[in-house]
């Protein structure tokens, strides 16, 4: 019998035939999940770095999503601003009543991250929190737009924006680690501006504090557990379940030098902003006084920096160095507000 003849008269199992189809297709499947795999993260890493491009992000779902009634949840908000990194405050000019530069906003900022999570930790025990806001008020540096300050700063501007917005990921980086997810909120203040006069065309882009939310963002552009909402526009709006925050960082507001201080003016222009916007709650830094006033519709920040020279120049009435902390429950709106306290007088030494 020939080879032709052994051949043709072979007939292959059914069954393995089966399970070796099988087998090619099992291993395409896998092939083509990987490819989708691989091109789906490619979209999402193009996206996210299209949303930090500046283009304002809507807030992410699970700031909306309504709990069951059995559920005691709530998510924390904190706002972070009016820090001024890399100004140096001499002690001796103010009475030695405070003292600021670089190696002392580092000692604040770590403990500002770590006293939210204290404060969530220690202080509103039985809540479980859903997540953190955390707004950046604008002012992070103190920028050089007074020739005192240029002469005084620690450091180059550009050297301020690498340095700090390491360690403000480092921070938030902490949060997330916490409380599982972040939304991180950036509006710009007047003191990160590269012009000498404010200006109202590319206001945003044009500002030190808008770079350092940018590069923040795109350190976390892997890391799902964060989102970012960069308008660039002076103003975001941000629902927190029921209730709609609008964050700018205050340097709108003229006057306040009277009997009434800075209620008067601060109140017009939120009555202004209502023509424009809808919201509950102004969440704004700028004046370096803590304000928690949410039934009057308003939440001003005080400064890590603390009292300086210019302060005690103008006769201001001194406040340690502090940031707001709040805490939002769906149905309720802000339920409980406390100060962040950042200074250590003994560990900073001055």
């Amino acid at each position: 019998m020939s080879l032709a003849d052994d051949v043709a008269g072979f007939e292959p199992d059914p069954e393995a035939v089966q399970r070796a189809r099988a087998e090619q297709l099992a291993d395409e499947v896998g092939r083509l999940r990987k490819q989708l795999g691989d091109a789906v993260g490619v979209i999402e890493r193009l996206e996210r770095i299209a949303e930090y491009s500046g283009r304002a992000l809507s807030p992410p779902k699970w700031l909306a999503r309504t709990p069951k009634r059995t559920e005691q949840i709530a998510t924390l908000c904190t706002i972070l601003s009016d820090c001024h990194f890399d100004e140096v405050v001499d002690p001796a000019q103010i009475e030695h009543r405070n003292g600021y530069d670089r190696r002392i906003a580092e000692l604040r900022l770590e403990r500002y991250f770590t006293q939210v999570v204290r404060l969530a930790r220690d202080y509103l025990a039985g809540v479980t929190f859903d997540g953190v806001v955390v707004f950046l008020g604008g002012d992070l540096i103190s920028g050089d737009i007074h020739e005192e300050l240029s002469d005084t700063n620690a450091a180059q501007t550009l050297d301020t924006v690498l340095h700090w917005s390491e360690r403000i990921a480092a921070g938030l980086a902490l949060l997330a680690d916490e409380f599982g997810q972040v939304h991180v909120v950036a509006v710009v203040g007047n003191h990160g501006r590269r012009s000498r006069k404010p200006r109202a065309k590319g206001r945003v882009r044009d500002n030190y504090d808008w770079m350092i939310a940018q590069l923040v963002a795109r350190h976390f552009h892997a890391d799902r557990r964060l989102t970012f909402q960069i308008p660039d526009g002076t103003d975001a709006l941000v629902p927190v379940h029921d209730t709609t925050f609008l964050v700018t960082h205050g340097d709108q507001v003229s006057g306040g030098g009277g009997i009434g201080g800075i209620w008067p003016p601060i109140m017009r222009m939120i009555a202004k902003k209502r023509v424009r916007h809808d919201f509950d709650t102004v969440v704004m830094g700028h004046w370096h006084q803590l304000i928690m006033a949410p039934s009057a519709g308003l939440i001003v920040n005080g400064s890590l920096k603390g009292e300086d020279e210019y302060a005690a120049v103008m006769n201001f009435a001194p406040e340690p160095a502090q940031q707001a902390l709040w805490t939002v429950a769906p149905g309720r709106g802000v339920t409980f507000s406390a100060p962040v306290f950042v200074e250590d007088r003994t560990r900073e030494g001055w």
